[in-house]
């Protein structure tokens, strides 16, 4: 009953997924023939005239036992998840902005009007309470043994390693008392110059976690994380749009220094001195990425801005290949695969898009657009 549906839903305030079933050609007397293929269509009609968002897959009738409707029930939940995480979300922005970086520029009120609030904390007090943490606390223990898990940390000096481990309690401290569900942190260059490390494996272990965290404080990347990570529910990552992959118009290399979640890697990675801060400052600055390589998976990117207060998305599917990039290479790169991929850096490039991007494993697309656009009131950039 329409009138019923309505009633029971208006105010219910979460994605709702219509489904109908199937009629079969050998029941179609008076006793067993369905109304649903019509009903459908009548209550989404309602649904529509009451502005009551709802999802509609295909195909338009569907046997909750085929395996039409399993796939329906995987996008809709990745649908779901995207929606409950990003409809109230505190993003943690760690850091000003570099700098030099006004690539990464966003409108704070764009996002909270979308409940997306950033809390900013300024890096002074990061470094205040790591100056007042011990070298022997237990706390500073236990998080150097989890690192030394996490990668190869051998190469890395004691004092960096310490460094390290209390950089990672303090930004679990910020993340716990301020509720965040993400993190941007400026990740150059005063941690280099005070602390000797680089956050980049500290992040990838934040996006092991569940809790995605970007490079360069690049909040719309942190909230395209989150939204990847809860279509997915695993791991996102940072990656910027590096280089070309030789002649072949449709692959290009991702790259970052290694904030990659090591369940994301090819191998267990090895903690590397940062050449950029190595190069400026001399050696013994920059300890801390994550040098490995994706592992070759399926993928969906996602990229956003903020435009005269709307959020404004591009994504897509794609792959993360196997075919090698040189040994010489630094940081964790992978080879993507994406098809039209000149057309789609050629509308990023005209429309203002970042040169970052998160990406998670799976095909994604769909549910992510459902969310974007029906429930959440993002905008997309086609290509």
């Amino acid at each position: 009953d329409e009138n019923g549906a309505i009633t029971a839903l208006r105010d219910c305030g979460v994605p709702i997924f219509i489904q109908a079933y199937p009629d079969e050609m050998n029941k179609m007397d008076n006793a067993h023939r369905r109304d649903a293929f019509c009903g459908k269509m009548s209550i989404m009609d309602v649904f529509y005239q009451y502005g009551l968002k709802f999802t509609n897959l295909i195909p338009h009738v569907v046997h909750p036992k085929s395996a039409d409707f399993a796939r329906n029930i995987e996008e809709f939940a990745a649908t779901c998840r995207v929606v409950k995480r990003l409809r109230r979300i505190n993003i943690g922005a760690i850091g000003a902005r570099t700098t030099a970086f006004k690539t990464v520029r966003f409108d704070e009120i764009a996002l909270q009007r979308k409940g997306v609030n950033t809390e900013t904390i300024d890096l002074s007090e990061v470094l205040a309470r790591i100056n007042g943490m011990g070298d022997s606390d237990a706390l500073v223990k236990e998080r150097l043994a989890s690192l030394k898990k996490a990668s190869n940390c051998s190469c890395v000096p004691e004092l960096s390693m310490k460094n390290m481990a209390k950089l990672g309690i303090v930004l679990d401290q910020l993340i716990e008392e301020y509720q965040m569900g993400a993190v941007a942190i400026r990740c150059w260059i005063e941690l280099e110059k005070s602390l000797r490390v680089a956050p980049c494996l500290l992040m990838g272990v934040l996006n092991e976690r569940g809790v995605p965290a970007s490079c360069e404080m690049d909040v719309c990347s942190s909230l395209m994380m989150t939204a990847l990570s809860a279509a997915s529910d695993s791991p996102a990552v940072c990656m910027d749009w590096n280089n070309n992959y030789g002649d072949d118009p449709d692959k290009c290399i991702l790259f970052h220094c290694g904030p990659t979640a090591p369940s994301m890697m090819k191998a267990k990675g090895k903690i590397v001195e940062h050449y950029m801060f190595a190069k400026t400052f001399g050696c013994g600055y920059g300890w801390g990425p994550n040098s490995g390589r994706l592992a070759p998976s399926k993928m969906t990117y996602a990229t956003c801005k903020t435009d005269e207060g709307k959020i404004v998305t591009m994504l897509g599917n794609g792959d993360i290949t196997a075919d090698k990039i040189p040994p010489v290479y630094f940081g964790c790169p992978g080879v993507a695969k994406i098809k039209n991929l000149q057309r789609l850096l050629q509308v990023m490039g005209r429309h203002g898009f970042k040169h970052h991007m998160g990406l998670t494993y799976g095909h994604y697309e769909s549910a992510l657009r459902e969310a974007f656009t029906n429930y959440l009131g993002y905008e997309i950039q086609e290509f």
